[in-house]
């Protein structure tokens, strides 16, 4: 069964069973994929369901090799937090 707010986020999920997204485990994702890939319809439905801080957080600790450069810059101006060197660590 589809949820409401997939409409709104599934172009940016593509590549996700979006019947197992879950709201709460999948933040980071989420939260990763809708700053560099969304709409402004996508962005608004957003910054309506996680908190500011939680969306921060991401911003400031960016998962390895997911931003694009221009989208993080932007996103860190606007939400006033500096981004963290991270890298990849090997299993």
């Amino acid at each position: 069964m589809k949820k409401d707010f997939l409409k709104v986020i599934a172009p940016f999920l593509w590549s996700y069973d979006l019947d197992e997204i879950d709201l709460e485990r999948d933040k980071k994702r989420i939260i990763t994929n809708v700053l560099n890939l969304g709409t402004k319809p996508a962005v608004k439905w957003l910054f309506q369901t996680y908190e500011k801080p939680e969306i921060r957080e991401v911003v400031e600790k960016p998962l390895p090799g997911e931003w694009n450069d221009k989208s993080l810059n932007f996103w860190s101006i606007i939400l006033g937090v500096t981004p963290r060197q991270m890298t990849r660590q090997l299993s």
